[in-house]
């Protein structure tokens, strides 16, 4: 079965078509359809590990309650 919204991409290609299919035999891709899977796979990734970041920077930003010392002691 194959994606629809990946077969929407390429229907709307238009001009940009040639420049696409060569890109992916460039990369080694067998079909067009392959190349759009791995692009539309890696941008998922790329979310999921910025939205893991963003959530492990932030348990990182909250400040903890420190002592001040005079300086004396």
């Amino acid at each position: 079965m194959q994606n629809q919204e990946i077969l929407k991409m390429i229907d709307n290609l238009k001009g940009r078509r040639s420049y696409e299919e060569k890109r992916a035999t460039k990369l080694g891709f067998s079909s067009l359809y392959a190349y759009f899977e791995d692009k539309i796979s890696k941008k998922q990734k790329a979310i999921e590990n910025e939205q893991k970041e963003l959530e492990a920077s932030k348990t990182v930003e909250q400040p903890k309650a420190t002592k001040k010392s005079c300086g004396c002691c």
